[in-house]
């Protein structure tokens, strides 16, 4: 059986184990205990993990957050054994509806350029893909 919840910090190891696993999906410095904790502290009630409570295993993940004008979606996450489930989908909409009661009217996230999967998938959930900007980055530090 596969159980909803928001995700709490005890879930990172399971989570990280997850994420290292998952083709397409890209981690940095940004995925440590402490980054992640500070995210799910400012945006709690956004992210949420599916758990397989008969084998007591992370099923899926999917952290969701805002800044106050736009919602981000980072690291869905489902385990192989585990898709065409809609667990996914699921997961999705639970971030979504979290944002929409924080009055986040629209959600971006990021797929890698090769994550083939990760681009089919969002494209039939009937997310658009934006070629109307370029997404740049610096380090803060730097």
């Amino acid at each position: 059986m596969i159980t909803l919840r928001e995700i709490k910090i005890e879930d990172y190891d399971g989570m990280i184990a997850l994420w290292q696993n998952t083709e397409g999906l890209g981690l940095s410095p940004a995925d440590s205990r402490e980054s992640i904790q500070r995210y799910l502290e400012q945006n709690a009630g956004c992210s949420y993990i599916a758990i397989d409570t008969i084998r007591d295993v992370i099923a899926g993940t999917l952290l969701a957050g805002h800044d106050g004008r736009r919602g981000y979606l980072y690291h869905m996450a489902v385990d192989p054994d585990y898709r065409g489930q809609g667990i996914a989908r699921q997961l999705t909409e639970r971030s979504m509806n979290a944002l929409a009661a924080n009055g986040i009217d629209r959600a971006h996230l990021f797929v890698l350029n090769n994550n083939e999967h990760g681009q089919q998938f969002w494209t039939a959930s009937h997310w658009q893909k934006a070629d109307h900007f370029s997404v740049f980055s610096k380090d803060t530090h730097g």
